[in-house]
């Protein structure tokens, strides 16, 4: 049988909502294919769809070969099909082996039996070169090895097809890395995988088959080894995407933030940021360049006031901030594009619209004598719908219900309109497509161009390069150096990033004529 999985005309509405319009996938054995799309165009519906979890108002699914009814998710597994969900479904206390046979625990005279289980856990983890420790907490355990959790979940299930939703949303470049190769090994096995995402490189390197859907319609299937990415981008958006942003030359003037001496401390009162001095000017993008977990985290919730500081002074325009709280700074003129926006951008439950209002809802004309206007929340609400394209029903609709890139533009668009003197944009396009990240990035630079100053942290060296005008690289909780984006490399910010210095220098050593301290 060619095809294991047939998805065949499938239409999904939501109300008078048409998530998928009779949208055509046909997965072949042993293949990787691509669903590509934009946030919001209908991917991860379709997949749910075919994991159970929705049921679909038209067409047909086969499973290799005879149609089948997916009522639910047990009925996916026990045909074979398995889900990693890109937020991952996974309790914190629970151990490895817990949280894997959840729902279909192994038992031995009554009595579940966690050392069976753990036993047949680790010759998975073996055979696929998961690595992964049965009886860790997954508490303790890092994302990316989290995510081997959950594709050991599917595989302890008995799954032969697996669905990964946007699986590297949230890992570093090695575990991407790593993950690509456990793919490969899936693939080995004879399994076969469905692999939603919007990262071009990463389905050029991967995938055989390309599915394309775009505002909920299928736009249809290319082989990979014939197409590029600027064509598979085209076809996402629906128009041409440039790749490079387009910016006029900084010219960046006072400080607007300067960090001296800032000493920060984790949980555990280990130091995290460590005497670490930084400034940015007015109209100038500084880019923080580091491997995920050396100091960015902690030195974002430290500016913001989420994270207390062991020592040192955060200024803002000459007035110290340091240690207020997150309201003062915010009113300050500090604006914050969240890392998690889960975690502290949004309140999933409220509506978009009371999201958009929850900077300022306490201030006129939202606020007046302590009554809240809703017309005005609505009416502002929707200006930032529009101008930053934020794919959704309506301001009444709750923020969990939109695609983490409507999220996240309505998050964007939020700070953006409260005028803030520094712009913080902490991972701002993780998880996002072309046209949502060239978007966001003209977003930036027009913040830039108004005279507003802007640190951006990112883990894509691209992102840095393409969009900063400073790049400070951060290694250890400390500015190592500081890079001209046009007189760098990514090799170079590469060996930087991985604590080695260039050959001669010191590793915090000033760049000549750069008056930034930083």
């Amino acid at each position: 049988m060619e095809h294991v999985i047939e998805m065949l005309n499938i239409r999904k509405e939501f109300g008078n909502f048409v998530a998928n319009d009779n949208i055509t996938l046909q997965l072949k054995k042993g293949e990787i294919h691509a669903l590509l799309g934009e946030n919001g165009a209908g991917k991860s519906t379709l997949m749910n769809v075919l994991f159970g979890l929705y049921q679909p108002e038209g067409g047909k699914i086969l499973v290799r070969g005879q149609e089948v009814k997916i009522t639910d998710p047990n009925v996916a597994n026990n045909l074979g099909i398995g889900m990693v969900h890109q937020h991952f479904m996974l309790v914190e206390d629970f151990s490895v082996t817990e949280n894997i046979i959840l729902g279909s625990e192994p038992t031995k005279g009554g009595m579940i039996s966690i050392n069976i289980a753990a036993k047949k856990v680790l010759e998975l983890s073996e055979l696929y070169g998961l690595d992964v420790d049965p009886f860790a907490k997954i508490r303790d355990i890092s994302v990316g090895m989290q995510q081997r959790v959950e594709i050991l979940k599917t595989l302890y299930r008995g799954a032969e097809i697996l669905i990964f939703d946007e699986p590297t949303s949230s890992l570093t470049p090695q575990e991407i890395k790593e993950l690509i190769q456990i793919m490969h090994r899936l693939i080995e096995e004879g399994k076969s995988i469905i692999l939603i995402t919007h990262k071009l490189k990463e389905i050029m390197d991967v995938s055989d088959r390309v599915t394309v859907i775009r505002k909920g319609q299928g736009i249809g299937t290319v082989v990979t080894t014939e197409t590029s990415p600027d064509e598979l981008a085209s076809l996402m958006v629906g128009r041409q995407v440039e790749f490079k942003t387009e910016k006029i030359p900084a010219n960046p003037t006072t400080n607007v933030l300067e960090i001296v001496d800032l000493v920060v401390t984790d949980y555990r009162g280990i130091k995290k940021v460590k005497s670490l001095n930084l400034s940015v000017r007015k109209g100038e993008i500084l880019g923080i360049a580091g491997i995920d977990g050396n100091g960015q985290t902690e030195l974002i919730e430290a500016i913001t006031g989420l994270r207390k500081v062991k020592s040192g002074q955060v200024l803002l325009n000459g007035q110290d901030i340091t240690g207020k709280r997150p309201r003062h700074i915010t009113e300050a003129g500090v604006g914050h594009i969240p890392q998690d926006r889960h975690k502290h951008g949004l309140v999933l439950d409220f509506s978009i619209g009371h999201n958009i209002a929850l900077q300022t809802y306490y201030k006129s004309p939202i606020s007046k004598q302590g009554f809240i206007n809703y017309k005005t929340i609505s009416k502002k609400a929707n200006e930032i719908i529009q101008k930053y394209d934020v794919r959704t029903q309506g301001d009444h609709e709750p923020a969990r219900a939109l695609s983490g890139g409507n999220q996240q533009k309505a998050i964007i668009g939020r700070e953006i309109d409260r005028n803030p003197d520094l712009l913080i944009a902490a991972l701002p396009t993780r998880g996002l497509d072309v046209g949502a990240i060239e978007f966001i990035h003209q977003s930036l630079i027009e913040q830039r161009d108004n005279g507003k100053a802007v640190l951006l942290i990112s883990f894509e060296l691209d992102e840095v390069m393409n969009v900063s005008d400073r790049i400070a690289v951060i290694f250890d909780g400390e500015i190592v150096d500081t890079l001209d984006p046009l007189q760098t490399s990514e090799q170079e910010l590469g060996l930087l990033m991985a604590g080695q210095t260039k050959k001669g220098t010191k590793s915090n050593q000033m760049k000549e004529g750069d008056s930034s301290n930083v």
